[in-house]
């Protein structure tokens, strides 16, 4: 699956930072008494304290840092109002998601980490409905493949989720099919809001939207393939969309080696699938053939 875990290896050596940093921390503050200094040290580390300089190696300490930057964007909110500060605000908002966002990695129970994206998509789709794209255009793409990306990142755990269960309930295939396809809009969003006044695509995409866009096709493709029905025309039709969005990145990256530079990860699956795709479709064809 495309589910992020902790590497636990990494996650020692940097224990083993942390007890280190406390060591030296406390020959700090044996110095600071010895020379009579200790109330100005013991004022300065409280505020150092609050956010250290190390990596957080386990939830308890991601939360304790999730928690100091989280009272920072509340009061953030509050000056940034939206009706007056809309550009500030709806950074903050995003700031606010990028916490929850980077918290649900240290999370281990993955319907915690669903809810934690959960939370993301509530506060981002509410400023989203907000803001007029005529007048924020640049803030409403931002938004468009951030919610979507929240919507793919719970996919993801979901079908994580279900592949543990002995069989997938009506509630789970709706639950995934839902998330699926929410995510699709948001990214088709994203890729609208890119189409000239004839609304044709562009032939050639601007460098900041580039990798956003082609990332935007490449996760349409791989959402099409987690729809889950039992109806071979629908999977076919499914499995046509992930081929056509396979091989739009695939023939982009092939127009503009630029682009293959950007999408160096995702290209070498997306030709893979491209060309492993249309067997399976084959396949349904025959027994749709054999069916009739």
């Amino acid at each position: 699956d495309d589910v992020g875990e902790l590497d636990w290896d990494r996650q020692e050596e940097l224990k083993i930072q942390l007890k280190k940093e406390e060591e030296e921390k406390e020959q700090g503050r044996k110095s600071a008494v010895l020379f009579g200094s200790s109330e100005t040290f013991d004022l300065i580390q409280s505020v150092e304290e609050k956010v250290s300089c190390t990596y957080p190696v386990d939830f308890t300490k991601a939360r304790e840092v999730f928690l100091v930057g989280q009272n920072y964007v509340q009061e953030a909110k509050e000056f940034f109002q939206l009706d007056d500060h809309v550009t500030d605000h709806i950074e903050v908002v995003q700031d606010h998601s990028a916490l929850f966002k980077t918290l649900a990695f240290f999370e281990e129970d993955q319907e915690r980490r669903c809810k934690m994206h959960k939370r993301r998509i509530d506060m981002l789709e509410a400023v989203y409905k907000e803001v007029n794209p005529q007048y924020y255009l640049l803030v409403c793409r931002q938004l468009q493949f951030e919610i979507g990306d929240a919507f793919y990142e719970m996919m993801e755990l979901k079908v994580s989720i279900a592949n543990r269960l002995d069989e997938l309930d009506s509630h789970n295939i709706k639950k995934i099919n839902h998330l699926v396809q929410s995510a699709i809009t948001y990214y088709n969003l994203f890729l609208e809001s890119l189409k000239n006044s004839e609304k044709k695509f562009p032939e050639l995409l601007e460098a900041d939207v580039l990798r956003p866009a082609l990332v935007c096709k490449f996760r349409i493709g791989w959402l099409y393939s987690k729809m889950i029905t039992s109806d071979p025309k629908t999977q076919l039709g499914n499995l046509e969309q992930s081929v056509d969005c396979y091989r739009f990145v695939v023939d982009y990256c092939k127009r503009q080696p630029e682009a293959a530079k950007v999408m160096e990860p995702e290209l070498e699956l997306c030709a893979e699938m491209a060309t492993l795709l249309p067997a399976r479709m084959e396949k349904l064809r025959a027994k749709l053939v054999a069916f009739v």
